[in-house]
């Protein structure tokens, strides 16, 4: 890994690294509430489950994918960070249930050209220890992703566009751009905008962030006993500032069980109350349970096939010709057991569902990736390398569900007379294909298992095919393409900047850097004691711990 890792980069490989089972792919809905149970393709995906009907002094929950290495909010890049930190530390806007952006510790945005940003701030937050948060630490947080010293992983794309951030008013911050960015508020609802006590973090130094030394921030919960190797309790702020939203849980208990079996033993007998990312080995046990509920949720995660630049797969034609010839639905009904549905994009559903307007006009203009032999040779013939040399397409061998998808997309290569080789690697190396170009020479495309930082389609299309961009690994650069996403990124009002959004989806999806395969929805199982927990898939960047209560 590169010292300063773009977050995609470091995302996206430790990401896929830490699955322990198979995310659940899902379908797009508008659904909110409901009971859990079934499969994700007989129920409607959620945003949110039943409201908590009180308080409630201890809730035992998990961390599917392990114990996280850190609670400095610029080093959290990955779930077992992102879900505790969310919990902990705030953001200027924050994303909700229905992945809607609201201000949080900000108060409003202004801009009149998507350069210069003015925010208001709030004025009566108070950190864990009963000092008020001050514009000074607003300030330093966010400059704190641009201090190469402090080693944020969350220091390229939208950061490094940030040309100064400023005090401008009693409670009010400029921040100014080197391009026009419409989106920053959904950024500033990730890590970017998180506000930590600028005070703590220097008297801390090196430890900060450690469990000796821990972190000082403004939300719901405060960091109580992490004992390494097994469980991080978080202890409800009773001085938390908007009481609207306060802590139901007087304390939560998030332990660090990975193992598939242990989790599902654990959450069947109730020794565990709650998790999301619940391992696929785990739902069939789980979904007849009389003792909880299984939720299923809309989800900003995608798996899909990274082209390299190399080989047969460097072409377009071969990707778009792959993309049909494989049967998406067979794997969405045997590798993700029936609760899975196609991508029919790199971006995945559920962001673009609050953008109803343009729904007809993706209808109109997204290409069709339906499974069709026939379509696939037509593709097939625009092709303008060789064809007789095989593609080998990388994977974690651990991860054997990964050859599965591969073994399904090579009988479909077969049938276009190409050659499709899964080439499992250990997952130690694996990592190096996100930021070592070294890593990635004499392989065409590798897997990954991949999330949206922010509901805005914009920025993951940007993130995957602007030119020079953190998760573009085939230096895939195309005019048109840039321009388009130019377009869209310096258009401020919302209408026209989705239209533009989509026009630049559309020539992303004809040349498809990425292949997508499926979209995944979130899996959450709760005991029927505890209730309120979001469904969709915001936990990483919302305060999903503040929302649990009693369900009685």
């Amino acid at each position: 890994m590169e010292n300063y890792v773009k977050l995609a980069k470091m995302r996206a490989s430790i990401a896929l690294l830490a699955v322990s089972g198979v995310a659940l792919a899902g379908c797009a809905s508008g659904a909110r509430g409901g009971e859990g149970g079934g499969n994700a393709s007989e129920n409607e995906l959620l945003q949110v489950t039943p409201a908590a009907t009180g308080e409630i002094d201890k809730v035992t929950w998990n961390s599917t994918y392990g114990e996280l290495a850190s609670l400095d909010p610029i080093k959290a890049f990955n779930y077992p960070e992102n879900t505790i930190v969310s919990n902990l530390c705030e953001s200027l806007f924050q994303i909700q249930p229905d992945f809607s952006i609201e201000p949080n510790l900000a108060t409003d945005s202004k801009t009149e050209d998507g350069k210069t940003w003015v925010f208001g701030i709030q004025d009566k937050v108070t950190f864990w220890d009963g000092t008020p948060m001050t514009v000074d630490d607003v300030i330093y947080s966010i400059n704190r992703h641009i201090d190469p010293a402090e080693g944020s992983y969350w220091g390229g794309g939208v950061v490094s566009n940030i040309a100064s951030v400023e005090q401008t008013g009693d409670w009010e911050i400029t921040v100014t751009l080197n391009e026009a960015d419409s989106a920053l508020p959904s950024s500033l609802a990730t890590i970017i905008g998180v506000v930590v006590q600028q005070e703590f973090r220097e008297a801390a130094g090196e430890n900060y962030g450690n469990p000796d030394a821990g972190v000082m921030c403004t939300g719901p919960f405060q960091v109580g006993d992490w004992k390494q190797g097994q469980s991080i309790t978080l202890d409800r702020y009773d001085g938390y500032w908007n009481q609207d939203r306060a802590a139901k849980a007087k304390q939560v208990e998030i332990g660090f069980v990975v193992d598939p079996t242990a989790i599902a033993n654990g959450l069947a007998t109730g020794e565990i109350q709650g998790s999301y990312d619940v391992p696929l080995p785990a739902l069939s046990q789980l979904s007849t349970s009389e003792k909880g509920n299984l939720y299923y949720g809309e989800g900003m995660q995608i798996m899909a096939i990274i082209a390299t630049g190399n080989g047969a797969f460097g072409d377009p034609a071969v990707r778009r010709a792959l993309t049909r010839a494989t049967d998406r639905e067979a794997i969405s009904e045997t590798v993700y057991e029936g609760t899975g549905t196609p991508s029919r994009s790199v971006v995945p559903q559920s962001p673009w569902n609050q953008f109803p307007d343009v729904a007809e006009l993706r209808d109109e203009e997204l290409p069709d990736l339906s499974y069709d032999i026939e379509a696939a040779k037509e593709e097939l013939k625009a092709a303008k390398v060789d064809l007789t040399q095989p593609i080998k397409i990388v994977y974690p061998s651990e991860r054997s569900f990964y050859a599965d998808i591969l073994n399904e997309m090579a009988n479909g290569a077969k049938e276009l007379g190409i050659t499709l080789e899964p080439t499992g690697i250990p997952s130690a190396q694996f990592g190096a294909f996100f930021s070592d170009p070294e890593a990635r020479e004499g392989y065409d495309g590798f897997v990954t298992t991949n999330y949206l930082s922010a509901p805005d389609p914009l920025l993951h299309l940007a993130s995957v095919a602007q030119t020079g961009s953190d998760q573009n690994y085939s230096n895939f650069s195309d005019p048109a393409v840039d321009a388009a996403l130019a377009a869209a990124q310096a258009e401020t009002d919302p209408a026209k900047r989705a239209e533009l959004t989509v026009a630049a989806e559309a020539l992303v999806m004809e040349q498809q850097p990425w292949v997508p395969i499926a979209d995944l929805a979130v899996r959450m199982y709760m005991d029927k004691s505890i209730t309120g927990a979001p469904a969709s898939f915001i936990y990483l960047y919302y305060p999903w711990a503040a929302d649990l209560g009693s369900a009685k």
